[in-house]
């Protein structure tokens, strides 16, 4: 299966359908031999089955929750986070690949300003974006960097590990949900007193998981995390909307100051195949923090506020559009489709197409006709222009 497409990222095994890899952002069926045209249920269970092996916590959570994580490996060739659920009775598997190589943020092509965010010492750091938008990628970069430059203890919490760091100038500890540790909130409060300096949460699902990462975050760790959710703005809010209203404007005053910087990420189709990050980087300066302690209003939204420090290397989605379509990574269609506001964007597109000598619009064949006209009452008219 993995031989089948080229840059395969996903195996999915589904009932009534046959084997299916996505490849470029497609599901594509696979022959096998003997060929699979319908998956039967038994099939896809036996496969399910044959994933999860022995480990009991897997099938506990399979038959009580409905769905499992788990991780499964190919030898040398790859590894998998898997997730295995059931549907309309039947049994479903997505395999998701997991690359070997371990990131780098000069290989991913980042901008310069990332490379600020491994010389942090404290506080807390979140990439957010939907699922399969790099955020694991994003975070393994991060931690490469801590790794060549840093003598410190790093202890990462996954679900599951995803990239194995090897010991460089840091040293590492990989904790696998499920397999070490039970849930993120235990796993975290556990990690507090392993003394790490570094601590990366796969995923703050739940408000007692963000209530210890921002205590860790207060006293002296770098924390590392992420969030679904498709914008820096949408990232505070989704933070505070865990908590009850009155715990709220505590969580504010401890959230501007331990947030250091927050990562969205949205994975764009490229010209000529493969994707392409298009990234919003918003920092913390004093109208950040002013901006979580009080609330966003007409003139200090987030977006506004990471507008205005374009400068200084934050960017918006629009920034990122416009940046990937003036370097020709992307179409001007997805830059419409993945920018956070059109008519900027719109604008911004039409100005680079001038630079360019492009025309900006397709309405072509505009002719004047002159036409005389007459009224009895009114003054005359010598004349008037009509477009047609």
């Amino acid at each position: 299966m993995l031989d089948s497409q080229p840059e395969v990222s996903d195996l999915l095994f589904t009932v009534e359908k046959p084997p299916q890899v996505e490849s470029f952002g497609e599901l594509k069926p696979v022959i096998l031999d003997p060929p699979i045209a319908s998956m039967t249920p038994y099939q896809a269970e036996v496969i399910a089955l044959n994933l999860i092996g022995e480990n009991q916590w897997l099938i506990d959570d399979l038959l009580k929750r409905g769905s499992c994580d788990g991780s499964y490996a190919l030898a040398e060739k790859a590894r998998f986070r898997v997730n295995i659920f059931s549907q309309r009775g039947n049994y479903s598997v997505v395999c998701r690949k997991l690359n070997t190589t371990i990131p780098t943020l000069a290989g991913l092509k980042f901008p310069e300003i990332f490379t600020r965010i491994p010389l942090e010492k404290t506080g807390l750091v979140l990439v957010t974006g939907a699922t399969g938008s790099g955020k694991s990628t994003t975070l393994a970069a991060v931690l490469d960097e801590i790794n060549r430059n840093k003598a410190v203890h790093i202890i990462t919490l996954e679900d599951p590990v995803e990239y194995v760091h090897p010991h460089l100038k840091s040293t590492f500890n990989q904790r696998e949900l499920g397999q070490d540790f039970d849930t993120f909130s235990n796993g975290l409060r556990a990690a507090l007193r392993q003394a790490p300096k570094v601590i990366l949460v796969g995923e703050m699902r739940d408000r007692e998981t963000v209530n210890i990462a921002l205590s860790a975050a207060e006293t002296g760790h770098l924390v590392l995390s992420t969030l679904h959710t498709i914008d820096a703005g949408q990232t505070i809010n989704r933070v505070l909307g865990m908590f009850e209203p009155e715990e709220q404007e505590q969580v504010r005053l401890r959230l501007a100051d331990t947030l250091r910087w927050v990562v969205s990420q949205r994975l764009a189709p490229q010209i000529g195949g493969g994707r392409y990050a298009v990234l919003e980087v918003m920092g913390a300066n004093l109208r950040t923090q002013e901006s979580i302690r009080l609330g966003e209003r007409e003139g200090k939204s987030f977006y506004e506020i990471i507008e205005a420090s374009y400068p200084f290397g934050w960017r918006t989605f629009d920034h990122s559009c416009l940046e990937a379509y003036e370097q020709g990574k992307i179409t001007e269609e997805t830059a419409l489709l993945y920018c956070s506001k059109r008519g900027p964007v719109t604008r911004g597109i039409d100005n680079i197409k001038k630079s360019r000598g492009e025309s900006t619009t397709d309405v072509s064949g505009l002719r004047m006709r002159a036409t005389a006209v007459a009224h009895a009452e009114a003054p005359p008219i010598p004349l008037t222009l009509k477009i047609r």
